[in-house]
């Protein structure tokens, strides 16, 4: 007579394994099917927008919108400003009827927080031959603007979609999917530009 708590004991084990074995298979994916490169903290963490041509031909700009629903704004790399052969040499925040550098926000609910539209002007950038203005693209708070371009305009040069971002702006839920309609996805700017 067979002993059926060695069978049950000998099919636990082996069920044991098998879910061992299909758990590895998730967690350590075969290296084959991994890119060749990771994806950037940006392409993981934000969906990629794009206002091209924004108030005048060539003004390319991009807003990274985060799930939180803030929104990262800069100058894309078509831009027509990178076009000059010394780039972004200045930036100033001193547009409009305030400087924007000066802008604190604190606490949870923003205090401090302006109020723009989204063709209110953010900054102005200098390259050697002329300047641009760089615009909101969306309507809502400013939360911050990238001071260290002052100091350091060529970050813009550098990496405009990293640390060369202009300025980091919350818009309300409604007022976004407002906006949303007149910007592109990072695939049809891609067909626009051809880039």
């Amino acid at each position: 007579m067979k002993d059926h708590s060695v069978d049950h004991t000998i099919n636990l084990e082996h069920e044991q394994e098998q879910e061992q074995d299909s758990l590895h298979r998730i967690l350590v994916p075969d290296v084959r099917d991994l890119p060749l490169t990771p994806p950037s903290a940006i392409e993981s963490n934000f969906v990629s927008y794009f206002a091209p041509d924004f108030t005048k031909p060539g003004h390319d700009q991009y807003v990274y919108r985060h799930a939180n629903g803030l929104c990262v704004i800069g100058l894309a790399r078509t831009h027509v400003a990178f076009k000059d052969t010394s780039g972004i040499t200045a930036v100033d925040f001193n547009v409009g009827k305030s400087d924007r550098s000066g802008i604190k926000v604190t606490g949870k609910r923003k205090k401090n927080a302006q109020h723009f539209e989204s063709n209110s002007a953010l900054c102005k950038v200098n390259t050697d031959d002329a300047s641009y203005i760089v615009r909101c693209c969306v309507k809502g708070s400013l939360l911050e603007v990238n001071d260290r371009l002052i100091k350091q305009p060529g970050l813009l040069n550098s990496s405009a979609d990293r640390e060369g971002y202009i300025a980091i702006i919350m818009p309300k839920p409604a007022d976004w999917l407002k906006v949303k309609g007149s910007l592109l996805g990072l695939e049809e700017y891609k067909k626009l530009r051809e880039c």
